[in-house]
């Protein structure tokens, strides 16, 4: 027989209990009053669910939510197998059973929805250790072979901004602004202030202070 359709025992065993389950889960859809196709559509619901979560939980196996839904789809499978075993009549099925089955359509479906749309972290590739830090037998390796590195310059002092150099004061405005300090002098005996030089020769303010520093000198 060929090797690519070789029977598998594993596969086989599966496709028993498959079988069963969905027999299980038919038979008490039916018995809690899914007559025709919706009975047969219970089985197909609960492994679908129970599928969906198990692939989610391959992805992220810290997602809640996929765990939450699993375990409810294997709840529901485990029950209806146990519950058609003979410890519950058939014929004569619970309201609260009738109730749950009939509310399972819903259930999967926003289980369903949740698994599909809800987001999946990133996870990166692992992080590796020792690339970040060199062994310590090449370190000392590479420090052997090479020279001693070169001493760093002393920092330099900041140097002082030169001060802006006086303006020059031609001599016939310096004449002039002595003119007027001693005509100020002759008629209030007391020197012409600053700002009052400044006023009468209209210059500015630099201007003005090296004519009043010119005339004190002189």
């Amino acid at each position: 027989m060929s090797r690519s359709i070789r029977p598998d025992a594993v596969l086989i065993q599966a496709v028993i209990a498959g079988a069963l389950s969905f027999a299980h889960l038919h038979d008490l859809a039916a018995a809690a009053g899914q007559s025709g196709w919706k009975a047969w559509a219970y089985p197909v619901s609960v492994d679908l669910l129970l599928v969906a979560a198990w692939r989610r939980l391959r992805t992220a196996r810290r997602d809640r939510s996929a765990w939450t839904w699993f375990v409810i789809a294997l709840s529901a499978s485990l029950g209806a197998n146990i519950a058609t075993a003979g410890l519950l009549d058939l014929g004569q099925v619970p309201a609260w059973l009738r109730i749950l089955v009939a509310g399972w359509p819903a259930l999967a479906f926003l289980g369903g929805t949740l698994l599909v749309h809800s987001p999946t972290a990133p996870t990166g590739p692992p992080r590796e250790d020792h690339d970040e830090e060199p062994v310590a037998s090449e370190v000392e390796v590479h420090r052997a072979d090479e020279p001693a590195p070169a001493p760093a310059p002393a920092p330099t002092p900041d140097l002082v901004k030169p001060a802006a150099p006086a303006p020059v004061v031609p001599a016939a405005l310096l004449d002039h602004a002595r003119k007027l300090a001693e005509a100020h002098r002759a008629s209030t005996g007391s020197p012409i202030p600053a700002d009052a030089l400044s006023a009468r020769l209209g210059l500015p303010a630099d201007m003005t202070r090296a004519i009043t520093d010119q005339l004190q000198l002189a």
